[in-house]
């Protein structure tokens, strides 16, 4: 072997090591924690329905609780949709729009043509969408939102300069028509949300529309991140305009993200568990919680508060978070919790009750990637009344779900076990 031949070996081996100590950093850069997170449990919290406890809850997570406003849910794509797509084409001034999904399709079809009749009409009209979460949206699509007058974004796009950014996705779902109206929920801009969430092929979700004071809140959680993305500040009165009561319930919205407030999800959550004094529904499709939170449901149940839990059953997107969440259950059924397994539809929903007071939803997820490594979006409402209209689609939701007992769960096959544990160990990037 010839002095030149060694050389040029020697030099690939240089480069092909160069190359995986650049991509193990890339890794750790998106892996590894950007700041301090919750290690430590709580100390005392005050019930959530104090005000003390809204009063702690508006300071540590940035807004206040804004009074005056009308909500309204809406169930699954057959009620989301046309009341999402009647809001766009009412609006007058400005129409902002952040999803994790947008995907091309007939669904996608009618928000474009509805985008870009407003924005021809002069409506300006912002769309961010997750690169992604979006990547099934053809380009035909995006062109005619951009040909309609659209100003479409994505967020954190593959760049060489922002690889260290990969993992941080928004997974964020709002529309603000007009600063006025706005929309916050789990559902994506897809043909698989259409349905009234009992087909096996379509996803079961919910969306809330809040009219009043708080949406301005949310135009802010949206402006934070077209700032981030393009440079541009969406400021005056047709995104901010004044904003009289629309309604009677106290809102709050709030977000959360990696460059941001990472823990501002983790702790609003396990305020509002270690806040719990008679009962806690928890609807999950994602339910991997870490040690922390998994503890502090504990606790609750050791208070004497009742846990319901549903999660998704036999219909799911993702095998290895289904496996890691399954892995969770027995410590859950074994501390006095009730696990249902929604049957009829892949389970996407993400709604709290606290003591028949508190509810929280939005596009949080209740596991790590939701705590730590996403941007998202949720909103409390602070109503009586209102919870117990939510209550009662939870509890129409369990009569849909199989519920699973401790016997059950650990008779499961020793090879399901198995995949339980090593879905379970990749739990911080789930």
């Amino acid at each position: 072997m010839t002095v030149a031949v060694r050389w040029r070996r020697h030099l690939l081996w240089i480069l092909i090591g160069a190359l995986g100590a650049a991509l193990t950093g890339i890794i750790l850069l998106n892996v590894w924690p950007q700041e301090n997170q919750l290690e430590q449990r709580l100390g005392h919290v005050s019930a959530v329905e104090s005000a003390q406890f809204r009063r702690e809850l508006g300071t540590l997570l940035g807004p206040s609780v804004s009074e005056g406003n009308a909500v309204a849910d809406f169930q699954n794509g057959e009620e989301i949709f046309p009341a999402m797509l009647a809001a766009i084409r009412s609006a007058r001034h400005s129409i902002n729009m952040e999803t994790y999904i947008y995907w091309s399709g007939e669904v996608s079809k009618q928000f474009i043509a509805a985008l870009t009749e407003r924005a021809r009409a002069g409506v300006k009209v912002h769309v961010l969408a997750d690169w992604l979460g979006s990547t099934r949206m053809k380009q035909d699509a995006i062109d005619a939102l951009r040909d309609g007058g659209v100003r479409f974004e994505y967020f954190h796009p593959l760049h060489w300069y922002s690889l260290d950014r990969i993992n941080n996705r928004t997974h964020r779902k709002l529309l603000i028509v007009d600063g006025e109206v706005a929309f916050n929920g789990g559902v994506g801009i897809a043909d698989a949300w259409e349905g009234n969430g009992l087909q096996p092929d379509r996803w079961r979700d919910m969306q809330f529309r809040v009219d009043g004071p708080a949406a301005a809140q949310m135009q802010a959680i949206f402006g934070d991140n077209w700032l981030a993305t393009t440079g541009e500040a969406l400021l005056g009165p047709d995104y901010y305009p004044e904003t009289p009561a629309r309604g009677d319930l106290a809102v709050q919205a709030f977000a959360s993200s990696p460059e941001g407030g990472s823990e501002n999800m983790q702790l609003m959550y396990l305020m509002a568990i270690n806040g719990a004094r008679r009962r806690i529904d928890l609807e999950a499709a994602y339910f991997v919680p870490d040690e922390l939170t998994l503890t502090a449901l504990r606790d609750a149940l050791k208070r004497g508060v009742r846990v319901r839990l549903v999660v998704p059953g036999p219909h799911v997107d993702s095998t290895i978070v289904r496996n890691a969440s399954q892995a969770q259950w027995g410590a859950m059924l074994q501390a006095g919790a009730r696990i249902y397994r929604y049957q009829p539809a892949l389970f996407h929903n993400k709604l709290m009750i606290v003591d028949g007071y508190l509810t929280i939803g939005g596009s949080a997820n209740f596991d790590n990637r939701s705590f730590q490594l996403n941007d998202e979006s949720n909103i409390n409402i602070y109503d009586h009344a209102f919870a117990a209209h939510m209550t009662e689609v939870i509890d129409q939701d369990i009569a849909r779900s199989h519920e699973l007992t401790l016997a059950q769960w650990r008779e499961r096959p020793w090879r399901q076990r198995v995949f339980d544990w090593l879905s379970s160990q990749a739990a911080e990037q789930l």
